[in-house]
């Protein structure tokens, strides 16, 4: 190796761990922001695929309205006057209050709302949908949304007759254009199970470099392509509880910003390569991530195989600070606590860094799951965690740091 390019490489990840990878994040995705405010012409946007059998066209990047849309109206014009067309909220954000936000953006432009595909959510556990749904859409200022989702099942059993019938009525009343489910949990059997039922339109899944090259998640994804079902990625980043920041971490961060992005705009290219996938619901809280964002949705560079192989090489050596989901093993053999949801939680807490968002989901879990944490034994679920999850200690902390 010559002196100048191990000078180089010293360089580049002496500068790696000093900045950390936060702040790497931050450094390169404020100068993309720069370049994507700047550099591309007024005229670009965001490409648009169609979602399933819907028919319907939307830009492969979605707004994802998990954060205070009442106080950024900005961000909100920004992201349709950059192509986002896919707008994701939910009754369970901000206790409606990102709908709340939402419904101003239409009011105070009212010739907004049919260039935007709506969607919305409500979780099934507090029942009586049609007096929630009429409240959603109260908040949201609309008489439909272009999408309705069932807020994230567990199982596809949970898509009862009862629901299908109603979701038929709302169509039927001019209320929504198309129904499915979201889910982040046991994911390809739900996705599966909805391959199955002529009557789901789209459904939004957990998908990310970590989950996407398992033969049980192509399989699942195949059946509903084949089905007709729409698809929409959440959870791109791959992120977990635990944070690694281990050299394959440095070094694939490393890696891609020598290429000309970021390590997170890489994972979102990743699911971009697959054109069965048709859009990223994405969180963008502030105007550096949409612009991040938004620039690697235009940008038609691809991932080269080493570009996957390093994604990979991460994924296995962080894989034990990763909930993959399958609430299915670990919770049969926990005395039914949602490890998953747990987990999640504590996702949102380190890797989001929203403690509040932690604590509210946290405490919709229920007291008598919040209050057994610490009692359980979690022995027989570490051992069959695919992951190695350290189970026990991760419940603990969850206890101790959002009940």
């Amino acid at each position: 190796m010559s002196e100048e390019k191990y000078s180089t490489q010293v360089t580049r990840r002496g500068f790696l761990k000093t900045v950390g990878l936060g702040g790497l994040g931050a450094v390169a995705a404020s100068g993309l922001a720069a370049t994507a405010v700047s550099a591309v012409a007024p005229s670009q946007t965001i490409p648009k695929r169609r979602l399933g059998k819907t028919g319907a066209e939307v830009s492969i990047l979605s707004l994802g309205g998990m954060f205070d849309t009442i106080n950024n109206q900005l961000l909100l014009k920004q992201a349709l006057s950059w192509g986002i067309t896919h707008w994701d909220t939910a009754e369970a954000y901000g206790n409606g209050m990102s709908e709340e936000g939402m419904g101003r953006f239409f009011t105070r432009n009212p010739d907004t709302r049919k260039q935007i595909f709506l969607v919305t959510k409500l979780t099934p556990k507090a029942g009586n949908f049609t007096e929630r749904f009429e409240k959603s859409l109260q908040r949201l200022k609309t008489e439909y949304v272009d999408l309705f989702l069932v807020h994230g099942i567990s199982g596809v059993e949970e898509m009862t007759p009862a629901i299908k019938e109603w979701a038929a009525a709302m169509k039927q009343a001019g209320k929504m254009k198309f129904f499915g489910f979201s889910t982040h949990a046991n994911m390809e059997d739900c996705l599966l199970g909805a391959a199955n039922l002529d009557w789901i339109d789209a459904v939004m899944f957990t998908y990310n470099f970590r989950l996407m090259p398992t033969d049980k998640m192509k399989q699942a994804v195949a059946a509903c392509v084949a089905a007709g079902i729409g698809l929409t990625a959440m959870k791109s980043q791959g992120g977990g509880p635990v944070k690694t920041d281990s050299q394959a971490e440095l070094d694939m961060a490393g890696r891609f910003l020598e290429r000309g992005f970021t390590d997170k705009q890489a994972k979102l290219k990743a699911i971009w390569e697959n054109p069965h996938l048709t859009t990223i619901c994405s969180q963008m809280p502030n105007l550096t991530i949409l612009a991040s964002n938004v620039a690697a949705a235009r940008d038609q560079t691809t991932l080269a195989r080493e570009d996957f192989e390093a994604l990979q090489l991460f994924a296995q050596e962080s894989c034990v600070g990763y909930c993959a989901g399958c609430g299915s093993i670990c919770s049969q053999v926990a005395g039914g606590v949602p490890i998953n949801d747990v987990m999640r939680c504590l996702m949102y807490h380190r890797d989001y860094n929203d403690p509040d968002l932690a604590r509210s989901t946290f405490a919709s879990l229920g007291v008598a799951v919040r209050e057994g944490l610490v009692a359980q034994d979690y022995a027989a679920a570490e051992q069959a965690c695919p992951q190695g999850l350290a189970i026990a200690t991760l419940m603990h902390e969850a206890a101790t740091l959002l009940g």
